[in-house]
C-alpha cells in the first residue's frame, strides 16, 4: 500500500469510533460481527465489493480490477453453509497487494490463512466449498451501507467502515485519542490511578455543584481518552 493510503489508517477500531464520537459522526458497523480468522490480523483500506456469483470467478475478476492497497468487499450473501475464501484465494490477493478480505459469509483453510497472514474478516469458518449459482444469480442488494473507497478498519474488536468524506478527520481525532490512552495506562501502570489522572474527586465536587456538568465536560480539558 502506498503511503499516501496507508497513511493513519491502522488506528485501533475502538478510537476511530470513539473519534467518529467525538465529532458527532456514528461510524458504521456489520449488523453481523465480522471477526479476523487469526489472531493478530488488522487491516485497513479503502473498500472494493465483489459480489459472488461465480465462485473463485468473481473473486479473479475483482482482484484484474482492484488497486493496491484496497480491501476487497467478497459479498456471499451472509451465507454461513459454505466457504467462499480459502488459502489459495488469500495467496493470490496478497500477490496483487490488496490489503485485506472482508468476506460477508465465510471463510475456510483457517489454520494456513494465520500462516498467510494475509487479513481476513469473515462470520466465521465452515469446511464446505462454495454451491455453483444458477447462471441467472443477480447481484443482491448490500447488507450494510457503504459507498466504494469508504475505509474498513479490522482489529480484534472487530470492523468498523469510516466514510471516505470524513476520514482524515477522524483519523486525527482517533490518532489523540490513541495517544492519550497510551499516556494514561503509562501513568497508570506507575501507580497513578485513573482516579487521579482525571480529578474525580473535583468531578464529584463540581457535580454536586452542578448536576448538568457532565463527565465529558470535565475531561475535555485534561485530554482525557475515555468516552
Amino acid at each position: 500500500m502506498s503511503a499516501d493510503r496507508a497513511d493513519g489508517q491502522m488506528w485501533p477500531t475502538a478510537a476511530l469510533w470513539d473519534a467518529g464520537i467525538r465529532l458527532g459522526h456514528r461510524l458504521s458497523l456489520p449488523p453481523l460481527p465480522l471477526r479476523p480468522a487469526a489472531p493478530g490480523m488488522r487491516l485497513a483500506g479503502p473498500l472494493r465489493r465483489i459480489h459472488h456469483t461465480e465462485g473463485v470467478a468473481s473473486i479473479l475478476e475483482g482482484l484484474d480490477e482492484a488497486r493496491e492497497g484496497d480491501v476487497l468487499f467478497i459479498d456471499n450473501d451472509g451465507r454461513t453453509d459454505e466457504a467462499c475464501v480459502g488459502d489459495l484465494v488469500a495467496i493470490e490477493a496478497r500477490l496483487a497487494g490488496v490489503a485485506g478480505l472482508v468476506v460477508w459469509g465465510c471463510h475456510r483453510d483457517t489454520d494456513e490463512l494465520a500462516v498467510i497472514r494475509l487479513p481476513v474478516f469473515s462470520l466465521g469458518p465452515c469446511p464446505s466449498s462454495p454451491t455453483l449459482r444458477p447462471d441467472t444469480a443477480a447481484a443482491g442488494e448490500q447488507p450494510f451501507t457503504f459507498e466504494a473507497g469508504d475505509i474498513a478498519v479490522g482489529d480484534s474488536d472487530g470492523l468498523v467502515l469510516v466514510p471516505a468524506r470524513i476520514h482524515p478527520e477522524v483519523v486525527d481525532v482517533a490518532r489523540a485519542i490513541a495517544q492519550a490512552e497510551q499516556r494514561q495506562a503509562e501513568e497508570a501502570l506507575r501507580g497513578v490511578s485513573l482516579r487521579e489522572q482525571l480529578r474525580w474527586a473535583e468531578f464529584k465536587r463540581r457535580r454536586r455543584e452542578d448536576p448538568s456538568y457532565t463527565f465529558r465536560a470535565h475531561i475535555a480539558p485534561l485530554s482525557g481518552a475515555l468516552e
